[in-house]
């Protein structure tokens, strides 16, 4: 039988900081690892993720939940989705996703924490140029 964990969602067990406006948080319970992504104005996945994924759109599946602030995600097939506070989401791989106004999102991701913002493993294999 496993052992009972319990983390300060506030601790992170990494920290994956974006291009610019903002970071996501990575806490690992066991088999799970739960994501805290903050969100500032301005910020937009194309721009502030994808040079770190290395990918065309968002692979990753994310079960959320907002905590404040608003999101705008286009999916890759065209459908669009508008997210507020209190708003728990399934959001499939292949998408963009961008703030809304003035305030900042913040999050809970059940599902997306442990690859996302992670450098591409092209990415992770380039030899440091210090």
């Amino acid at each position: 039988m496993g052992r009972a964990i319990i983390k300060k969602a506030n601790e992170a067990d990494e920290r994956r900081p974006f291009v610019s406006h903002g970071e996501a948080i990575v806490l690992n319970m066991g088999a799970l690892s739960i994501g805290r992504g903050y969100f500032e104005p301005g910020w937009r996945w194309s721009e502030h993720v994808k040079p770190i994924a290395g990918t065309e759109s968002c692979e990753v599946v994310h079960t959320l939940s907002i905590l404040s602030g608003r999101m705008h995600v286009v999916m890759n097939d065209g459908q669009e989705l508008d997210l507020e506070p209190g708003d728990v989401a399934f959001i499939p791989s292949g998408h963009d996703a961008w703030v809304v106004g003035d305030e900042p999102c913040r999050v809970v991701d059940f599902t997306g924490a442990e690859d996302y913002a992670k450098a591409s493993k092209e990415e992770q294999e380039q030899p440091s140029l210090q």
